[in-house]
């Protein structure tokens, strides 16, 4: 599979999605670090998903129970991990 280009939203504890139209891949990640690829997206769930302005209503009612979800860890966790680190307030752990 390629590198999936994500979506960065702020939705429920929806972050960023992505899609990969020739595996027809759509991946979730998730506020907690977390990431779900659901296989058998089709375009148009895709475009609907990518384009509401409900995303997180979006995600629960049309993806979540739809389709067979992998989970996994969101790729950019390590990265986020270290941003937090360098922005923690005095006295956070």
């Amino acid at each position: 599979m390629t590198i999936m280009e994500m979506k960065r939203i702020n939705a429920g504890k929806l972050r960023a999605i992505g899609y990969d139209p020739k595996e027809r891949i759509l991946r979730v990640e998730f506020d907690d670090g977390s990431a779900i690829d659901y296989s058998g997206v089709g375009s148009e769930v895709w475009r609907r998903f990518s384009t509401s302005g409900v995303a997180w209503s979006f995600y629960r009612d049309n993806i979540e129970e739809e389709f067979a979800g992998k989970r996994g860890r969101a790729a950019v966790g390590s990265q986020r991990s270290e941003l937090d680190a360098l922005f923690k307030q005095p006295g956070e752990e």
